[in-house]
């Protein structure tokens, strides 16, 4: 079967870097659209992985997994523990493409081997993961200057479903800094030829952000997915929130109706 979530807003999306499982399953119940498990640069192993996948809320948000590398054993074992899709990083050719997708799909599509984990919830299964995917199945990475050279070829490989950005990594190889990365509108702009493939291959444009300033920026580029914010960074976000909530008017200035909120429940 397909995966068939519900997805209120892939522009808001989350990135979970934690590895924390009961966090992670209570971030995919906050609202957001989806959620990517960073098993590359954050604290997901495979154990957190499993656990965090099989914690997941019924009905809730697609959740995708960035795994370490491109590598079949990674993908199908993210793919098998009950992910959504996976995101494959530093995809520099069509070459590299056509591997995450065949890792990806089962035969005939792929060479992704049968066997979910025992107490995972399948998401495809065999005969049912050919064409594209609302919840993007296989997204590969642009991340480097030689990807960006080759992104109309990668983004025409049948089977990939998006295109993701990593608009750091992307900016050190192409001598940016990142902010003007995400600045630059000209239809020459790197962003722009992105989101131009993408349109132009029928497939999805995604990024990270990791900010919601940066995200707005993405958004006016034309991107479909993106993450937003990060598990910890919305720690600081929500405390945020309640500062603002309990001192409308201003820092040591807590109003009348705070301190009878915080007399009542006392």
């Amino acid at each position: 079967m397909t995966a068939a979530h519900p997805v209120p807003d892939p522009l808001l999306g989350a990135w979970a870097t934690l590895g924390e499982p009961r966090m992670t399953a209570e971030l995919a119940r906050s609202g957001v659209g989806w959620v990517g498990l960073d098993a590359q640069h954050g604290h997901f192993d495979d154990n957190a992985l499993r656990a965090t996948l099989g914690l997941r809320p019924s009905g809730g948000p697609p959740m995708l997994v960035r795994v370490a590398a491109n590598d079949p054993a990674l993908i199908g074992r993210a793919l098998d523990a009950g992910a959504d899709g996976v995101v494959v990083p530093l995809v520099d050719s069509v070459a590299d493409a056509e591997k995450a997708v065949a890792a990806s799909h089962y035969p005939p599509h792929g060479t992704r081997s049968w066997g979910p984990l025992p107490g995972s919830r399948p998401v495809h299964g065999p005969g049912s993961d050919g064409g594209t995917h609302p919840v993007p199945l296989c997204a590969v990475m642009i991340e480097t200057a030689a990807a960006l050279d080759a992104v109309e070829d990668i983004a025409a490989v049948p089977g990939v479903d998006m295109i993701f950005v990593g608009p750091f990594d992307l900016s050190l190889t192409l001598g940016l800094d990142v902010d003007d990365l995400l600045a630059a509108q000209a239809g020459d702009a790197p962003l722009a030829r992105i989101t131009r493939a993408c349109t132009n291959a029928g497939i999805t444009a995604g990024a990270y952000a990791g900010t919601p300033e940066r995200a707005a920026l993405l958004a006016a580029a034309g991107f479909d997915w993106i993450a937003a914010t990060t598990d910890a960074a919305l720690m600081a976000l929500g405390v945020g929130e309640m500062r603002r909530r309990m001192l409308p008017e201003g820092p040591g200035q807590p109003t009348q109706d705070a301190f009878s909120a915080g007399n009542a429940s006392s």
